[in-house]
């Protein structure tokens, strides 16, 4: 019998993500919810908190990347965990962030855009999720760069960051935003 290992089993499924930095929330995009994600130190666990319109939920998740330096793949093992449970787990040393979650219909397909707060603030970022064996999609028109490899954008590493590290990416971040928005405004009016 295989040694049970993180990552694999029955629980675990696959995901694969796109990812692109914004200059801002695309028109058109609906709320969705608001997200606080507590990374646990020294751990690949999330305790994620969901208010939505269906109210308050709480999620364990394990992530595991079955190619360590490609943050577009992971194996995802996720739990639901009642109030009480999560009390205990929020006691554990962790890294938060809290973002906003809008929802964003690029030709049919589901985008998720996340506005953050707090340190990230200024820092906007889409996802979608990609079938296990789809190629990847063209950068929308409202995205400035595909961010999908860079690990300086994953949640965990963007949870983690010292406060230098941070300062240096959404200095480089208010650049690249800049350069869109002159783009945009240089372009000719239809």
């Amino acid at each position: 019998m295989e040694r049970r290992r993180p990552g694999h089993g029955r629980y675990a499924h696959p995901e694969r993500e796109q990812r692109w930095l914004l200059a801002d929330v695309p028109d058109g995009a609906t709320s969705w919810s608001e997200i606080t994600d507590r990374y646990l130190e020294g751990t690949n666990l999330r305790i994620r908190r969901v208010e939505g319109v269906d109210g308050v939920v709480h999620k364990l998740t394990q992530k595991i990347r079955p190619v360590p330096d490609d943050p577009s793949r992971v194996m995802l093992t996720t739990m639901y965990v009642p109030d009480h449970e999560v009390t205990a787990l929020l006691a554990l040393p962790g890294r938060e962030l809290r973002k906003t979650r809008l929802r964003v219909d690029l030709d049919g397909r589901q985008v998720a855009a996340d506005v953050f707060h707090d340190r990230l603030e200024g820092l906007v970022l889409a996802e979608t999720e990609l079938g296990i064996h789809e190629a990847r999609i063209p950068m929308p028109a409202f995205a400035c760069l595909d961010v999908t490899d860079d690990d300086r954008f994953s949640g965990g590493s963007l949870a983690a960051a010292s406060g230098e590290e941070l300062r240096g990416l959404l200095a480089e971040v208010e650049a690249l935003v800049a350069t869109r928005r002159r783009g945009a405004d240089s372009s000719p009016s239809r």
